[in-house]
């Protein structure tokens, strides 16, 4: 993996723009390691089935090179007629951070620096201040007078980071799914910073991830390996739930909080659970439409 980015690039532009004059070939590997097909790589959205196809084999090539691993790139796309959601019961959650490790591995997150786009949160019964959660607890789980809250992208209607994006790095897409063209990221931050869910992680180095612990299925724009210097975060794991299966946060969970569906779908738990509870969002005042929704059993 590359430690050069788009924004090296443009700060040199110049100076590759002299050096193409004086040469009519240009090397393949001409600035830091760091390709040409990668310098010019065309934003996801402009990339035609040829594009995705020649960025997908190089993608492959770099985690050969510095994982050893043979994986495959993906890019599935949304399904018609289909919105995602998340319903969690808060009374049925324990703490166990089953559903953080899940989503560790299906998602190469790194170990070290350490990432992780689940945070459950130990808060005391009979409040609701996420601030004062606590994100290290230790010993056994569930502790006495407290409940326990996971946190994680809420993949916002009216998502203030895509916003935000300099770039346009970051959109959300029909089916609901906030997500970033990793290899568009300049890595500026200004996503994480306007995020009020703390939900997007940036890569300060490269990833750490033990080589038969790396998930080779991945995604173009959900699971590939990161390089450093991007944002990252949660995508409801889409190259599973595009594919019709569960997220694994959802599956890893032993208590059964988790319901993840098609909102547009009255047989989905999710759409029977919004009509029949009393749900809740996060910072429902901020206007963002989370499509992350809480609740208690009856």
């Amino acid at each position: 993996m590359t430690d050069i980015k788009r924004r090296t690039f443009l700060k040199g532009l110049t100076a590759l723009g002299a050096a193409a004059t004086a040469s009519s070939s240009l090397p393949a590997f001409a600035v830091g390691g760091l390709s040409w097909e990668n310098f010019f790589q065309k934003h996801y959205k402009k990339m035609t089935s040829e594009d995705k196809k020649k960025v997908f084999s190089r993608i492959k090539r770099e985690i050969k090179n510095e994982y050893k691993v043979d994986a495959t790139v993906s890019d599935p796309q949304p399904i018609p007629g289909v919105k995602f959601a998340y319903a969690l019961n808060l009374s049925l959650c324990n703490g166990n951070r089953k559903c953080v490790e899940a989503c560790v591995k299906e998602n190469n997150q790194s170990r070290d620096p350490q990432i992780q786009y689940i945070k459950v949160l130990e808060i005391d019964r009979g409040t609701l201040n996420l601030e004062k959660g606590n994100r290290y607890y230790e010993g056994e789980v569930p502790k006495k007078n407290k409940y326990y809250m996971p946190v994680q992208c809420n993949q916002c209607d009216n998502p203030p980071c895509v916003k935000v994006c300099p770039v346009k790095a970051t959109w959300k897409e029909v089916d609901g799914i906030v997500v970033i063209d990793y290899d568009w990221c300049i890595g500026c931050r200004y996503c994480q910073v306007a995020c009020p869910y703390e939900a997007r992680s940036f890569n300060f180095a490269d990833p750490k991830i033990p080589q038969d612990e790396i998930n080779p299925n991945q995604s173009y724009l959900s699971n590939r390996i990161r390089p450093r210097g991007v944002m990252e975060k949660c995508t409801f794991c889409l190259h599973r739930t595009r594919q019709g299966r569960y997220p694994a946060c959802l599956e890893a969970c032993p208590t059964g909080a988790r319901k993840f569906g098609n909102i547009l779908d009255p047989t989905s738990d999710v759409y029977k659970i919004l009509k029949e509870k009393h749900t809740f969002v996060l910072k429902e005042e901020l206007n963002t439409i989370p499509q992350f929704f809480y609740y208690v059993s009856d």
